[in-house]
């Protein structure tokens, strides 16, 4: 039981901190979304000092990373996207690593307690005394206290499994945010850049 309860114990510290992580990420996340693209439709770089001032959520680091850029061409600008992106979504994942390690291992140790309880438990009868035992309910109350590491075990992973699966949605809604701001912002950089590359174009011939 020493083990299942230390890790227990770093499973719901771990949940806990995800659930801070989260909840203080989504709380103004789609706010700062459509203020830096809003933004970025009038003016590029006043769109980049607002993501710079978001530095602190993940989507002002991604938004703010390819407008940090001086004058990019698109592949650049879109790679810079890409980068930050992948970046910023694999470091999100970083708390779910303790969760799934709870989820394979409790089980296990609440299996193991068990086995080694009955062990202890029935090396401990004699041949002799077994129906005495039997009788004086010693065998069944051996047994149901090596049952209950298991009975912990499977209730660890299933608690973790949970917040896990609630975390993995999370996640997965913000490859979709991700996904849709990083397009928006690349259409708006490539057709601003196509007018500037027009108007030049227009200067050199004037």
């Amino acid at each position: 039981m020493w083990p299942l309860t230390a890790l227990s114990i770093f499973a719901f510290a771990g949940i806990i901190e995800r659930c801070v992580f989260w909840i203080s990420l989504l709380r103004h996340e789609d706010k700062t979304t459509k203020h830096i693209l809003a933004t970025a439709h009038q003016d590029l770089a006043i769109a980049a000092d607002y993501a710079k001032a978001a530095d602190k959520t993940p989507i002002g680091r991604f938004l703010y990373a390819p407008l940090a850029l001086e004058n990019p061409d698109p592949d650049l600008f879109r790679l810079a996207l890409e980068s930050a992106a992948d970046n910023e979504l694999s470091n999100m994942m970083r708390g779910e690593k303790l969760l799934e390690a709870a989820i394979t291992l409790a089980p296990l140790l609440g299996l193991l307690g068990t086995v080694t309880g009955l062990i202890i438990s029935f090396s401990s009868l004699r041949v002799g005394d077994a129906i005495a035992n039997a009788k004086t309910g010693n065998i069944a109350q051996g047994i149901g206290e090596a049952l209950i590491t298991t009975a912990s075990g499977l209730l660890v992973a299933i608690v973790a499994s949970g917040f896990h699966r609630l975390f993995l949605a999370f996640h997965a809604g913000q490859v979709q945010l991700f996904t849709k701001a990083g397009n928006e912002l690349e259409l708006i950089y490539r057709q601003t850049w196509q007018r500037q590359q027009t108007r030049k174009e227009s200067e050199s011939i004037d």
